[in-house]
Formats: C-alpha cells, sequence, structure tokens
C-alpha cells in the first residue's frame, strides 16, 4: 500500500479538474505532405502546442520508455507504462534479450516443460514475424528455435502472423527468406531437427485481436494454427505471392493460410504438443492464450481442445495470470500514479474506446487488470466499431469527448485521463487522406474539450504515447511507399491551465520523456510528487 501525498508547498489546485488528453500516436516530425498531423486543419492544437511557455517535447522510444535502444520505437503499452509509472522500467523487449543472453529464459520451469512435452511430440512456435520489436522481434524466435534444436526437440513448426504495421506494409517475403535461412543454418548443426512453417496470415486478420474487440478473428487464428483449417499452399512463400497478386492489402490483411503436403496440413497443434507464443507485449496475446489456457472459454467454439502444454513469452496479465506459464518474468511495475492519488482520495475517470480502453486501465495501472479503488475510480469503455479504420477515420473521438464532458461537468472528480485512438489505429492504415480527416476530428474535440475546462476553472495536458500519424510515407525516386509503423519522433506535452495567474513555469529539464508526466500531474493537482518519480516537467514560476 502507499501512503496519501503532501500537500505541494507551491501549487495549489485549481476549482476544477484536471485532465489529461493521450492522442495516440501523435507524435511530432518535420512540416511535411507525409505528415498528416501538419497538414490537418488544426486551429486549437495549433494554438495550444506554439506556445513555448506551455509546451514542449517528449521523449517517447527507446531507452527513454524502457526499450533496448535509441533504434527502438515506442509503442502504446510502455507509453503508457511510463505515463502511469512515473519512472521507466526495462520493457518487453528488453527482458527478453537479456533473458536470452544470461539463458535465464532457457532455464525456466516453463521451458523446461516445453522442451520434455515436445521432446515426444511437436513445439509449435506462434508470433508476430518481423523485427518491429513492438509485440515480438525475430531474434527471439530464432534463439528458441536454436535453444530447442540444440534439446533435441525433434519437430518444430512456426505459425507465422504477417506484420506490415510495425515494418513496411510489404515486407513479409524478406522475414519469411530471413526464416527460411536461419533454419536452413539451424538444421545444418542439428540434422535431425524437422523445422517448417506450418501456418500463418496477416496480423488484423488473424489470433492478434485485443480487449475482445473481435473474436472471429482470433478463431480465423485458432482454425488455421490449430485445426490445419483455412486456403492452403504449398510454402508461406506461394501463400504470400498469391495474395500480393490478388489485391493491394499490405501483410496485415493477408488472409490466413496452411501450408500442406501430400498428406495435408504439415502442423495442425495436437494432443500432446507443447505451444509457445513468443510475443512479448501483453494487449495483443491475452485473447489467444486464453484460448489455450481457459477451461471455461467462451470467446468462439473451439472444437476438441488439443491437450497441450502452453506458455508465453511473458505473462501477459498478472492479475488473471494469463498464461499460467511464462518464459519471462514481466516488469514488475508498482506504486503507480493511480495508486497514489486514490491514497491521498482523489476521484477519477478513465474513457477511451474498446481499441485503447486498456492502454489508459490496465498498462496505465503498470499491467493490472481491475480499478485501484472501486469507491473513487470511474471507467468508461465506448465500444469500437469493427471496421478498418480508415473508413471511419473519427472512430469514436466524438462520442469519447461527451463522456468526458459529461464526467468532467458532473463535478464528481479531481481529475481524468483519456485516449484518443485514431491517430495511430487510422495512421496504421497507411491512408493519408483518413488520417488528415481524423486529425481534423481531433482537433475539433480538443477545443470543445479546452471550452469546458476554461468553464469549470481546471487545467488539461495534452501529450502522447509515441508517433505515428506524423509520418505517413516515405519517397524515394518518386515512388511512395506507406508507412504504417510508429516512429521515433518525440511527441507533444502542453498544459492548459485556466487560472489565469500561473504559479508554475515549465522546468528547465534538458531531456525528458512521458515518464515524467505522472509527477507534473501530481503538482498540478496541488500535491508533492513521490520522492522516486522522475521530475515534474513544472516548476514554480
Amino acid at each position: 500500500m502507499v501512503a496519501a501525498l503532501d500537500t505541494h508547498h507551491t501549487f495549489a489546485a485549481p476549482d476544477g479538474p484536471v485532465l489529461v488528453v493521450i492522442a495516440d500516436g501523435f507524435g511530432h516530425a518535420p512540416d511535411a505532405e507525409s505528415n498528416a498531423i501538419s497538414q490537418a486543419e488544426t486551429p486549437h492544437l495549433d494554438a495550444l502546442l506554439s506556445d513555448a511557455t506551455t509546451s514542449r517535447l517528449l521523449l517517447a522510444h527507446g531507452p527513454a520508455v524502457g526499450l533496448p535502444s535509441e533504434g527502438d520505437m515506442g509503442n502504446s503499452e510502455v507509453g503508457h507504462n511510463a505515463l502511469g509509472a512515473g519512472r521507466v522500467f526495462a520493457q518487453g523487449a528488453k527482458l527478453v534479450n537479456h533473458a536470452i543472453a544470461d539463458r535465464s529464459i532457457f532455464s525456466s520451469a516453463a521451458w523446461t516443460s516445453v522442451v520434455e512435452t515436445a521432446g515426444d511430440a511437436t513445439l509449435h512456435l506462434v508470433g508476430l514475424h518481423s523485427d518491429g520489436n513492438v509485440h515480438s522481434h525475430t531474434d527471439h524466435l530464432y534463439a528458441l528455435i536454436r535453444e530447442a534444436a540444440a534439446s533435441r526437440v525433434p519437430r518444430i513448426r512456426l505459425h507465422l502472423l504477417l506484420d506490415g504495421r510495425d515494418v513496411p506494409a510489404r515486407s513479409a517475403l524478406e522475414y519469411l527468406d530471413a526464416t527460411t535461412a536461419a533454419i536452413a543454418a539451424i538444421g545444418h548443426d542439428h540434422p535431425e531437427a524437422d523445422i517448417a512453417i506450418a501456418s500463418g496470415g496477416g496480423r488484423m486478420t488473424i489470433t492478434m485481436d485485443r480487449y475482445e474487440a473481435d473474436w472471429p478473428m482470433v478463431e480465423r487464428g485458432w482454425n488455421a494454427h490449430v485445426r490445419g483449417i483455412g486456403r492452403t499452399f504449398v510454402s508461406a512463400r506461394n501463400a504470400v505471392e498469391t495474395m500480393y497478386g490478388e489485391s493491394d492489402a499490405g501483410d496485415q490483411y493477408l488472409d490466413e493460410f496452411v501450408i500442406v503436403d501430400d498428406d495435408g496440413p504439415i502442423g495442425p497443434i495436437v494432443d500432446g504438443d507443447a505451444v509457445v507464443l513468443f510475443n512479448f507485449r501483453g494487449d495483443r496475446a491475452i485473447e489467444i492464450s486464453q484460448a489455450f489456457d481457459d477451461e471455461d472459454f467462451i470467446g468462439f467454439d473451439r472444437g476438441p481442445r488439443p491437450d497441450v502444454f502452453y506458455a508465453g513469452m511473458l505473462q501477459y496479465d498478472g492479475d488473471a495470470l494469463i498464461p499460467a506459464n511464462y518464459l519471462v518474468e514481466p516488469p514488475s511495475i508498482d506504486r503507480t500514479v493511480s495508486e497514489f492519488l486514490c491514497a491521498s482520495d482523489l476521484s477519477s475517470f478513465a474513457v477511451s474506446e474498446t481499441q485503447k480502453f486498456g492502454h489508459v486501465t490496465y498498462f496505465w495501472n503498470g499491467n493490472r487488470s481491475g480499478k485501484v479503488d472501486e469507491t473513487l475510480e470511474t471507467y468508461v469503455e465506448i465500444p469500437s466499431d469493427n471496421v478498418e479504420f480508415n473508413k471511419t477515420p473519427a472512430m469514436k473521438v466524438r462520442e469519447i469527448t461527451d463522456e468526458v464532458i459529461a464526467l468532467l461537468r458532473g463535478g464528481d472528480n479531481d481529475w481524468g485521463r483519456l485516449n484518443f485512438p485514431s491517430p495511430d489505429m487510422v495512421g496504421h492504415t497507411g491512408d493519408l487522406n483518413a488520417t488528415i480527416e481524423a486529425i481534423r476530428v481531433l482537433d475539433d474535440c480538443m477545443g470543445a474539450l479546452i471550452e469546458v475546462i476554461d468553464e469549470l476553472g481546471g487545467v488539461l495536458i495534452f501529450t502522447a504515447d509515441h508517433g505515428n500519424a506524423d509520418i505517413m510515407f516515405t519517397e524515394k525516386d518518386g515512388v511512395r511507399s506507406p508507412v504504417t509503423s510508429h516512429t521515433l519522433s518525440p511527441v507533444p506535452f502542453a498544459v492548459h491551465d485556466a487560472r489565469g495567474d500561473r504559479t508554475w513555469r515549465l522546468a528547465d529539464l534538458e531531456s525528458a520523456g512521458l515518464s515524467n508526466v505522472a509527477a507534473t500531474l501530481c503538482n498540478l493537482l496541488g500535491l508533492a510528487a513521490p520522492d522516486d518519480y522522475d521530475p515534474s516537467l513544472i516548476e514554480p514560476a
């Protein structure tokens, strides 16, 4: 349990509430035709972000959010962890890298059970197939294959989810070639190992749903990986090349496929096998884990559930214990800002639509499900539409805004947080015009929120969790290639304070990141931040 925070010696709480607005995927990049944010008409955001006395940029990638290197793009999971924790914790990719380097992953109880189980059967490795380092990394996949082969696992089957989102839109063949080469090299050292790709499909078509938005998506993956049901091909390369010829869809939207030989599917998951999900990020790993683990599963009709040993790379939900078995211990994030503010008897709300609801709840709260304090917190999830997001670029931004305004005017909350998902989710489609429209709608809603904050005498914090919509394409030799991934861009941070006479100014911090926001929130609520939090972005004027 944490203790209540002390009153700050200089800063006083405003008469109205403090609102934290997280514009998901809203990075800061140079003004260019590829920048959907700068191309959109955004009078309210322009006014907010152009005032150098109340706005600045924050780091949202690499070590600033717990990832291994400056080349690692931030993502919503680690971004919201940092925002809510007030400190930087080593995150998924970094934890797995360490566990592979010191071989602790291979001395874990789960890996021992994987090898023992698969020693008389098949090891199935399921996960996102790229080096995007947001949900997974092919280096981790290769390490698992290599160790399994060295441990005399006789048969290894790969079930590969094509990316095209955290990496270039049509890069699947490059990754398949790299994995084919890795399999050949491992097979040369361990000729007794039978290693092959068994199934796959696009990450936004199969397996990797989140927040229970689209169970049929998980069912399609289950049918392909477990039951060997899906469009059949002689190789993964043949599957991708064929589907490339049939449409302009990026890798993330390609249909499920199953690899067959003369005897049928070469790698369905059956009784006695071992299964490892090699994704390290939690949100899109939970539902497929439930399908393997849960006795009373109701997401879809699984058919006969195979009796397998199932493990995740990490435990994706520490409260719900999903999955029961995992290879690497997840970051232990304690003493989140919500815990401190609940201990200080401050009431709050968290609002988003389904696609990002878990980010302002589960990830914000340090990878824990449920509320910190049922009596002080209100969570509102607005159901997302099950459509391609460039078809409805506003998503539920207007509905989120209406809900938040009602909560602000209700007078029952000292502070609140929301996530606007559209810059990220529409940005991931690679559709520039749709993303520009998403930003325009977001700006309209920001105008409405600022108006209510002024009316109530409150404070608004605007920031983002990572970049995305700020770089929508690259161009070489006159040919544009859509960028559907996150970016390495910093993100904006701005404070709109309805009080005319401010007692604060921006602190002179040479380098700051998302983890500095939590202490700032405490200060704007009139409280001293915890001593071990990263420094506040404001100081006494």
